[in-house]
């Protein structure tokens, strides 16, 4: 049987690909592999074969060298697939690519504009982005809202995992994973009318609910926001939190 003529051998599409941000305070792989452990809690499916873009830029002066294989050797360990590194100092960009890691430079196209063009940048601040998704979002199905906020009007099932650069708002039932702030913003918030969701994030900030939402919330209409380096849970209408982490 013949071939089309129009068929070819490999295609090329630009697809959406969220990547967590793992970002280094320590070169050492003990520490490191200790307050992975902590942070997941033991919970195997944490991460869940995410990738991740290593960020050097916060290590302090002077530290211990870094060894890669034994890093990713650990971020394996917990399902994190590091793919690139951030920031990194020429003289670590071959033992970088030695490990068959990319280099980035924390760059993008979304940097701020040049001073010289305030007006355009005035434009693009005033231009709501939005993502809109209508249907309920099903187990082991993943949706990014890059640079903008996701709205769901459907429920976000367990085992579904919604991500988005700004906030995120449910007008359903959340009971899947919500990250909100993917890439850095504190500020995101996350907002359902019915909320038990099995693990939240803003900003890389997590956590987990293995012993369930917390009761007074559950099942009711409530927001999840960032203080500091801890996770609050607020109704939607009163100002003080009713539960913290």
């Amino acid at each position: 049987m013949s071939k089309s003529p129009s068929q070819k051998p490999i295609e090329i599409k630009i697809s959406t690909v969220v990547a967590v941000s793992a970002i280094l305070h320590s070169a050492d792989t003990q520490a490191l592999d200790a307050a992975l452990r902590d942070m997941t809690g033991g919970v195997a499916d944490f991460f869940e074969d995410d990738l991740a873009v290593l960020d050097v830029a916060a290590l302090p002066p002077g530290s211990m060298p870094i060894d890669w294989a034994a890093l990713v050797a650990v971020l394996k360990k917990y399902r994190l697939n590091a793919v690139a590194v951030r920031n990194a100092p020429a003289e670590m960009h071959d033992a970088i690519l030695a490990q068959g890691l990319s280099l980035d430079s924390g760059k993008t196209r979304d940097d701020a504009p040049p001073k010289d063009a305030p007006t355009a940048a005035a434009q693009a601040g005033a231009e709501a982005q939005v993502m809109v998704i209508d249907t309920p979002v099903r187990a082991g199905q993943r949706i990014y809202a890059r640079g903008c906020d996701l709205i769901i009007t459907a429920v976000v099932n367990n085992g579904a995992e919604i991500i988005a650069d700004g906030s995120i708002h449910v007008y359903s039932s959340l009971y899947g994973r919500a990250l909100a702030g993917a890439s850095g913003n504190a500020q995101a918030r996350i907002f359902a009318l019915a909320m038990e969701p099995e693990l939240v994030s803003i900003a890389g900030v997590y956590r987990t609910f293995e012993d369930g939402f917390p009761a007074e919330m559950a099942r009711g209409p409530a927001q999840i926001r960032l203080a500091g380096d801890r996770i609050d849970i607020h109704s939607v209408n009163p100002v003080t939190p009713v539960n913290r982490s």
